[in-house]
């Protein structure tokens, strides 16, 4: 390659966005041909047009790289220097982080219709430019990660209401989690708001409670977790009074706590 090849080269190379230029890298670590990772990946027929530049990289792309070769999706866009993540410790912290102008962590803010997307988009950095942000100018809020979710359904009744938003901190790891307290939790193919159990002498699952008694707890593998956001506020609008239903939801849990009390009492 004489002088000016190279320098064409390196023209070529620099347009050509970061992470195209790494996931060309993996294919070649791993020692694949191009058709044959697209194959693997199921992402047609060749990688030529990703590794160009000219076909962004999709989240379920981006997914399947995790999940199948632990790559690191920050250091996949050149976010981190650790290309390898090992997700088979319990790992829920962000897969993406969104910075102001003056790289401020920015709370996004997740809807009803967005949820159903999130964890099928939870590695694509595009996906998550749709979404609305902002910042909280409150030392609650500073020096760590939030994110905002709508609650759809009433089995979180009577703390929080169908339509209100939570508010969550990010948590790096399940070992980090604070047992019996209200977490946005992402799985593979849901966004739930549940009050988190870990369950005795079981690492590898957690108990998942609403605070609804018609709803059934359920039981989830860690590796199902995505991420993690431990709910300390919420978002309500409007300030109607509790129609009868729930209302009548409240009387009854609270006469099952003090009958709860006056067996304790006889006993």
């Amino acid at each position: 390659m004489d002088l000016f090849q190279f320098y064409i080269y390196l023209i070529m190379n620099k347009e050509v966005a970061i992470e195209a230029r790494r996931f060309k890298k993996v294919r070649e670590e791993l020692h694949f041909t191009q058709q044959a990772f697209a194959e693997l990946l199921d992402i047609g027929s060749t990688t030529a047009d990703i590794e160009r530049g000219k076909t962004k990289i999709t989240g379920k792309t981006v997914m399947e790289l995790l999940r199948k070769f632990q790559i690191n999706p920050l250091w996949l866009y050149g976010q981190s220097i650790a290309q390898y993540v090992n997700i088979e410790v319990g790992d829920v912290s962000p897969k993406v982080i969104t910075i102001d102008k003056e790289d401020n962590d920015t709370i996004l803010l997740v809807n009803q219709k967005a949820a159903a997307g999130y964890p099928h988009n939870i590695q694509d950095v595009s996906w998550y430019e749709t979404l609305p942000a902002f910042n909280i100018p409150l030392p609650q809020y500073r020096n760590a990660t939030y994110r905002g979710f709508q609650v759809e359904g009433d089995s979180m009744l009577p703390n929080i209401r169908p339509n209100e938003w939570v508010l969550g901190r990010a948590v790096p790891s399940i070992s980090e989690a604070d047992d019996s307290k209200i977490y946005i939790i992402v799985l593979n193919d849901s966004v739930l708001v549940k009050k988190l159990q870990k369950i005795p002498n079981n690492l590898t699952q957690v108990r998942l409670i609403s605070l609804n008694i018609e709803y059934l707890p359920i039981d989830v593998h860690v590796r199902e977790i995505q991420e993690l956001w431990l709910v300390n506020s919420k978002l309500s609008f409007g300030v109607d009074e509790p129609t009868d239903s729930s209302l009548l939801r409240q009387l009854q849990h609270s006469m099952d706590e003090l009958k709860g009390q006056l067996k304790n009492l006889n006993t």
